[in-house]
């Protein structure tokens, strides 16, 4: 152990694999005050700080941070470059009365942020999986239920809580404290405001806001920072007074969109978005 480590409190492993514990690589550096398990699978250059608690049947990349009082239970499958705070439990066995133990898993992606006390279930099923893909960001005190799919690039505000069987697209923004009903889906590119609380689907490139939770225009200034065009941005906006101020049927709106809007991917995704809710979309 050389001086550095011995002042951070850590063991510094060797460059070598260690048979008995699975640390991989140089630079692995865990804390004696950590509990890491014999058969967790540890990638290159991670740190794991006092108090950590490394559960059987857990796989962590590379160059992950994973601070004091951290929780990885059995069936986290982590990727590289994640940083884990103070307190946040990854793969906790899910909340779901349906569930009847066995080994079920909790996949996380790559660069993501969860902060502190961030509660993650792993699915009820074996054939399932909660998974949070690259890039996200998860505020402190949010709650990602069983077998939930989260894509890429979102932000979860202070308090969120999502429950179990949703879909969040690719760039999604909650704010503080929002509840997300069972089984119900985000689009891409949405953003719902503080304290919103919903049961039905929210489609994508839209801003959710009030109680009840409704449609309060597209999420044009977002969209237009992150390089969306003036044109495609104005036509999603037409498909959405279509949907949302006309006054035909659902099904009707969306033949008009058809004829009367310029065909684009991002309007053929809200066709599709709309068109295969199960649970209808907020109003």
């Amino acid at each position: 152990m050389c001086s550095v480590c011995k002042r951070l409190s850590v063991y510094t492993v060797p460059s070598v694999v260690v048979e008995n514990n699975n640390l991989k690589c140089s630079k692995v550096m865990i804390s004696p005050l950590a509990y890491v398990d014999s058969s967790a699978k540890i990638g290159k250059n991670v740190t794991i700080h006092p108090f950590v608690y490394i559960d059987k049947n857990v796989e962590i990349g590379d160059d992950c941070e994973i601070m004091p009082h951290a929780s990885l239970m059995s069936g986290t499958r982590m990727g590289n470059r994640n940083r884990v705070f103070n307190g946040a439990v990854i793969a906790a066995e899910p909340q779901d009365f349906f569930y009847k133990g066995g080994d079920t898993i909790a996949v996380i992606g790559d660069d993501n942020v969860i902060r502190e006390n961030v509660v993650i279930n792993r699915s009820s099923t074996a054939e399932g999986r909660t998974s949070i893909g690259n890039g996200n960001f998860l505020h402190e005190g949010v709650h990602v239920s069983h077998d939930t799919q989260i894509g890429n690039c979102s932000v979860f505000g202070y308090g969120s809580k999502i429950s179990g069987n949703c879909i969040l697209e690719d760039y999604v923004i909650f704010g503080g404290n929002v509840l997300m009903s069972q089984g119900s889906r985000v689009g891409a590119w949405a953003m719902i405001q503080t304290g919103c609380r919903f049961r039905k689907d929210i489609p994508p490139f839209i801003v959710a806001a009030q109680e009840p939770t409704t449609y309060y225009g597209v999420n044009s200034f977002i969209m237009s920072h992150e390089g969306f065009s003036e044109k495609v941005i104005k036509h999603i906006s037409h498909a959405y007074r279509i949907i949302f101020q006309g006054n035909s049927s659902l099904t009707d709106a969306l033949l008009m969109i058809k004829d009367q809007v310029p065909m684009s991917k991002e309007i053929q995704h809200i066709i599709d978005f709309v068109g295969e809710s199960k649970l209808g979309i907020v109003k």
